[in-house]
C-alpha cells in the first residue's frame, strides 16, 4: 500500500494521523480519559512511523514520533526571557495572608479583589514558545530573566502539547515527577546499583537538563501550566480565564485550583491543602495566592524581585536539626557500598527519624558530613530523608573527615569503585550481603535454569549456612534439602536433579548466571563466542576485551576487577571441580553467513527455544533486535506468530521459517 501512495495523498495522511494522535494524548496525558485501547494507539503511531520512513521529507519537529528524537547536546543555548520569571514574596501565617491584602488594598484603595489559589509545586519552573500553534522553544527558569534552551528534552514530556487549538505563544508551568513514579525510579536505581535520587524535584531537574533526549524521555515527567506571558490577539479579564483557556487550548492545569472571593476564603483554602499535602501525589511546598483580576496584576505591577499581586502561603518546614552519631557502610544485593548515619533519634513529619542515607562517597565529600555533626534534615511527603546541610557552627572541634572503606565491611573482600561512578562495589560473588539475590539469579531461567530452587529455599540455604557460594549448590544431598522445613523428599529429589542438570548448560549461561556486573545474556554470549573459556576471558587484558564489538571500556574494566577478585576465582575452580561446564566452542574464523544481517524472532519455532535461536544467529554473525523496520533483513517465523509477522509482511521484509533460518546458518 505504502509503494503506490503518492506524496500528496502521504502528507494527508499523515496530517490526519498527527491530528488524531495529539488529541488522543490529550485525553490520556491532560484530561486522563482515554477514548481508544492502547494497541488501538499503538497501530496509529506505527503506521505514522512506517509513513515519515517512507516520506523522510515530510517529517516535522511537532510530529509525536519525534518526542525523543532529539539529538544529544554538549551545551544548552541561552534563551532570554520575553518578560522575566520572578520570584514570589513569602508568607508563612494567615496573619501574613492579611497583611498581604492590606498591602494591596493601600496601593489600589477603593478595590476589591477576588483570588486564585494553586498548590506551589516543588518541580523546576520553564517557559514554553508557541509560534502559529506550534511548540518552538521551552527553557528552564534561569536567573528569571535569562533561561537554558531544553526544547527537545521537553518535547519528550507527554502532558506538553506539541500543537494547540488556541495560538498561545508564551506560557509557564512547573515540570515535576509524581511521587510514586520517584519510588518506583529509585527502586530501579537501586537495583542496578547506580546512585538514587535525594527528591522528585533534584529527579525531574536532573532529567530535563540531560544531554541526551532519550534519557528524559525515560523519566516519569509531568507539569502543570499556571501563567499566560504572552498571547498576541487574546484578551482574558482574570487569571481564571488564562486557566480556562489553557486547558482549552490543550495544557494540563492543576485540578486543585480553586477561586476564592475573599481572604478567609484563601487561608481556609490554604489551610486545607497543607492538610492534603501528601495526598496531592507530588510535592508541594505551599499555595501560590494571586489577586485573579487582570487589570489589577497590571496596575499593581512587580518590583525587581517578586511580582506585588501573588504571594506563596508556605507550608509548615518538615526540616529538623539532629546529630549524626555514626556512619556506617552497608552492602546492597548488586554490591553497591552505602553509607547510612546513624542519628539521634528525632520526629520530623510525625515520624521518628533514626537513620538516613548519605548515598555515596561524593555526597559525604561535597557536603563535608562527619561523625558528631549536627545537620538539618529534611522529609518532602513520604520521601525518605535526607541531610541537606551541616551545621557548621556547631561542629565539635575533635571530628574528622570521613574515610570511605576500601574493603567490604560483610565480608572483607576488596571494594572497587569503577572510573567515573559515584559508588564503591564489593566485587565478591560469595559476599554473604549479596548471597540470596545473587543465587536467585544465578538460577533463573535465563542463567542456569534451575527449576525449584525458590525464594524460600534460597532463604533457608543461606540461613542454615549450607551454602556460602554458586559451587555449594552442587554438593547439596538430598539428606540436606529434607532437613529444610516444609521440604519432602520428592522435592528434594526434584531440586538435586535440576542442580545437576544446570552443570550444562554452557559457557554463556554461566557467565550470565555470574552476576559480573553489566554482563547480561548479550554481553556473555560475545564473550563466550570470542574466548571459549572461563579461563581465556579471565586472562584477558581490559584493552583486549574493549576491543570486542559490542563491549566497551566500562564493561571491559568490571570484566577484570571481577576476575582479578581472589574469592571469585576460588569459587571458579570450585564451579569446575563440581562438573559445571566453563567452557565453549570457539567460533571459527573467518567469514560468518549471517555477518551484519539484523534479524527478528517471533513465534515458537518447531526445536529451537528463543535462547537457542539466538546463540545461533549470534554464533553466526547476525544480530538479533525487537522490533520490525525497514533495516530488518530476515524475521523468524513461528507458531503463534505475532504482529511482528504482520509488520513484516506489511514492509515487504523477507519472512523465514525454521528451517529457512538453519538453511542460511549452514550456507
Amino acid at each position: 500500500m505504502l509503494r503506490s501512495m503518492t506524496r500528496a495523498d502521504a502528507a494527508q495522511r499523515i496530517t490526519d494521523l498527527r491530528e488524531e494522535i495529539h488529541h488522543h494524548d490529550y485525553l490520556y496525558y491532560v484530561e486522563a480519559r482515554p477514548e481508544v485501547s492502547d494497541a488501538e494507539y499503538d497501530a496509529l503511531m506505527r503506521e505514522l512511523r512506517e509513513l515519515e520512513a517512507s516520506f523522510p521529507d515530510l517529517v516535522t519537529a511537532d510530529s509525536p514520533t519525534q518526542r525523543i528524537a532529539g539529538t544529544p547536546t554538549d551545551i544548552f543555548k541561552p534563551v532570554e526571557h520575553h518578560a522575566a520569571m520572578l520570584s514570589l514574596d513569602n508568607a508563612t501565617s494567615p496573619d501574613d495572608l492579611r497583611e498581604f491584602e492590606a498591602r494591596i488594598g493601600r496601593a489600589l484603595p477603593g478595590a476589591t479583589f477576588s483570588y486564585v489559589c494553586e498548590p506551589k509545586i516543588d518541580g523546576l519552573g520553564i517557559a514554553l514558545l508557541y509560534e502559529q500553534g506550534r511548540f518552538v522553544r521551552g527553557a528552564t527558569r534561569g536567573d528569571g530573566r535569562t533561561g537554558e534552551d531544553i526544547t527537545p528534552n521537553l518535547r519528550t514530556i507527554r502532558s506538553i502539547p506539541q500543537v494547540l487549538r488556541r495560538a498561545v505563544l508564551e506560557v509557564r508551568g512547573e515540570v515535576f515527577m509524581p511521587r510514586a513514579e520517584f519510588a518506583k525510579l529509585n527502586r530501579a536505581l537501586e537495583d542496578a546499583g547506580t546512585p538514587t535520587f535525594a527528591n522528585p524535584r533534584n529527579a525531574a531537574a536532573g532529567a530535563v537538563r540531560q544531554k541526551d533526549p532519550a534519557v528524559t524521555a525515560r523519566r516519569p515527567l509531568d507539569m502543570f501550566l499556571y501563567h499566560v506571558s504572552r498571547a498576541d490577539g487574546h484578551a482574558f479579564a482574570s487569571h481564571w480565564a488564562t486557566l480556562d483557556a489553557l486547558r482549552v487550548a490543550g495544557f494540563k492545569t492543576n485540578p486543585r485550583a480553586e477561586r476564592c472571593q475573599t481572604l478567609d476564603a484563601v487561608v481556609a483554602c490554604c489551610e486545607r491543602l497543607e492538610r492534603d499535602r501528601d495526598a496531592l501525589g507530588y510535592d508541594a511546598d505551599g499555595v501560590v495566592v494571586k489577586v485573579d483580576a487582570l487589570e489589577h496584576q497590571r496596575r499593581l505591577g512587580s518590583t525587581t524581585h517578586h511580582p506585588r499581586w501573588a504571594i506563596a502561603f508556605k507550608f509548615a518546614a518538615r526540616q529538623a536539626t539532629t546529630v549524626i552519631e555514626a556512619i556506617e557502610v552497608n552492602v546492597g544485593k548488586t554490591g553497591a557500598l552505602t553509607p547510612t548515619a546513624k542519628l539521634s533519634p528525632v520526629e520530623l513529619a510525625g515520624v521518628t527519624i533514626r537513620n538516613v542515607s548519605l548515598h555515596n562517597e561524593d555526597e559525604i565529600r561535597r557536603k563535608d558530613i562527619r561523625v558528631g555533626d549536627t545537620v538539618l534534615i529534611e522529609r518532602a511527603g513520604d520521601v525518605i530523608p535526607y541531610v541537606i546541610q551541616v551545621v557548621l557552627a556547631k561542629r565539635p572541634a575533635d571530628t574528622q573527615p570521613f574515610t570511605f572503606p576500601s574493603q567490604c565491611p560483610a565480608c572483607g573482600g576488596v571494594a572497587f569503585r569503577p572510573t567515573g561512578e559515584a559508588y564503591w562495589r564489593c566485587t565478591n560473588s560469595a559476599c554473604p550481603a549479596q548471597l540470596k539475590e545473587r543465587l536467585r539469579h544465578f538460577g533463573s531461567r535465563r542463567a542456569m535454569d534451575i527449576e525449584h530452587l525458590g525464594d524460600s529455599t534460597i532463604e533457608q540455604l543461606v540461613d542454615t549456612g549450607r551454602v556460602k557460594d554458586f559451587a555449594d549448590l552442587y554438593t547439596l544431598t538430598g539428606a540436606e534439602l529434607g532437613a529444610l522445613d516444609r521440604f519432602a523428599e520428592k522435592s528434594a529429589e526434584n531440586l538435586v536433579r535440576a542442580i545437576g542438570a544446570s552443570r550444562e548448560r554452557g559457557l554463556a549461561r554461566l557467565l550470565n548466571a555470574l552476576g559480573i556486573r553489566l554482563v547480561g545474556e548479550r554481553v556473555a554470549q560475545l564473550l563466550a563466542t570470542r574466548y571459549g573459556s572461563l579461563e581465556a576471558i579471565a586472562a584477558a587484558s581490559e584493552s583486549e576485551l574493549g576491543e570486542v564489538h559490542g563491549i566497551g571500556e566500562e564493561i571491559a574494566r568490571s570484566i577484570v576487577a571481577f576476575f582479578k577478585d581472589p574469592t571469585n576465582q576460588r569459587v571458579i575452580e570450585r564451579l569446575r571441580a563440581v562438573g559445571v561446564v566453563t567452557d565453549a566452542p570457539v567460533a571459527p574464523a573467518g567469514p560468518k553467513p549471517l555477518a551484519g544481517k539484523t534479524i527478528v524472532l517471533t513465534g515458537s519455532l518447531p526445536t529451537l527455544s528463543r535462547e537457542a535461536a539466538r546463540e545461533l544467529i549470534e554464533g553466526s554473525g547476525g544480530r538479533v533486535v525487537s522490533s520490525v523496520s525497514r533495516k530488518t533483513d530476515y524475521v523468524v517465523v513461528g507458531e503463534a506468530a505475532g504482529s511482528k509477522a504482520d509488520d513484516a509482511r506489511r514492509m515487504g521484509v523477507t519472512m523465514l521459517d525454521e528451517a529457512g533460518l538453519l538453511a542460511l546458518v549452514r550456507s
